[in-house]
């Protein structure tokens, strides 16, 4: 039997109560893109209760790959097998966190909605805001019941090559979540190529959030997104980032703001700079 929807966002309280409910599944996803053994430091030095601890480049990626970006979508088969190791079934409530702003535990969250699992959350402010609600974490690792998981694609997913075809007949608004120095093509640190592709319209997933990243209510998302999203002619939303991660972040900011529809381009400006045929474009910042 599967177990009805979710809201997309849930609070510590809220989470703090439902510890022990059979079914519950928490996933710790934190993560640093310059110290991909940051995250799984951290899980063992302290998680919320009952907590697995999910590694972004080993379960929520694929792997490096000729002409793909920094974080592939995993095959089919290898997200369900991951799914399967968890002890995933299709009544999971599923709940992840990363260390605050959800730019990681979006991820998860966007992958389990794509595959068809719709009781998926975030854990509003994650690590940090369970630990400033003075709720108790612990280094013991879960007892996991492996069991079968059936393979499933990702539905929403935007390919380079429908990008190009979507940006030439206009039939699609890119929206990328990077930071406006990395849009611009300044201060790019991550990829070996700097800039953006043309026709897509910036808007930093980092804009989602509080002071105390934690997302902005409906009504502020909503009034965030409303330049974009009250455009009469507006085509359908596709989200990109460096990598797909970050995208996940508007992505799930889209849907908090009643917006759905939306698509990944899962690749994103990684993968989309690895052809030199591909136009970007560097904004002239001297003047």
């Amino acid at each position: 039997m599967t177990i009805q929807p979710e809201p997309p966002l849930i609070g510590a309280e809220a989470l703090h109560g439902l510890l022990g409910t059979p079914g519950l599944l928490l996933v710790d996803c934190r993560h640093e893109l310059g110290n991909p053994a940051a995250g799984s430091s951290a899980y063992a030095a302290g998680h919320v209760p009952g907590a697995i601890f999910a590694s972004m480049d080993e379960d929520l990626a694929g792997p490096l790959r000729a002409g793909a970006g920094r974080h592939a979508l995993p095959s089919p088969a290898a997200f369900a097998a991951t799914l399967a190791r968890w002890g995933f079934t299709s009544s999971s409530r599923v709940v992840a966190y990363d260390q605050g702003n959800g730019a990681y535990a979006a991820r998860l969250w966007w992958m389990l909605r794509a595959r068809g699992h719709r009781a998926v959350q975030v854990l509003d402010g994650g690590f940090a805001a369970w630990v400033a609600a003075g709720y108790d974490i612990d280094t013991d690792l879960p007892q996991l019941a492996p069991g079968a998981v059936p393979e499933r694609g990702f539905d929403g997913v935007v390919s380079s090559e429908e990008v190009v075809a979507g940006l030439a007949a206009r039939n699609i608004t890119l929206v990328d979540a990077r930071a406006a120095d990395r849009f611009a093509g300044r201060n790019e640190t991550i990829d070996p190529v700097a800039g953006h592709v043309p026709g897509a319209v910036n808007l930093p997933f980092t804009g989602n959030l509080t002071p105390a990243q934690q997302f902005l209510d409906a009504a502020q998302l909503r009034q965030r997104w409303a330049p974009l999203l009250d455009q009469p002619a507006l085509a359908p939303i596709v989200a990109m980032c460096g990598s797909g991660i970050t995208a996940c972040h508007n992505l799930l900011a889209l849907e908090l703001a009643g917006y759905s529809g939306a698509r990944l381009y899962a690749g994103s400006f990684s993968e989309w700079i690895t052809d030199p045929a591909r136009p970007v474009i560097v904004e002239d910042t001297s003047t």
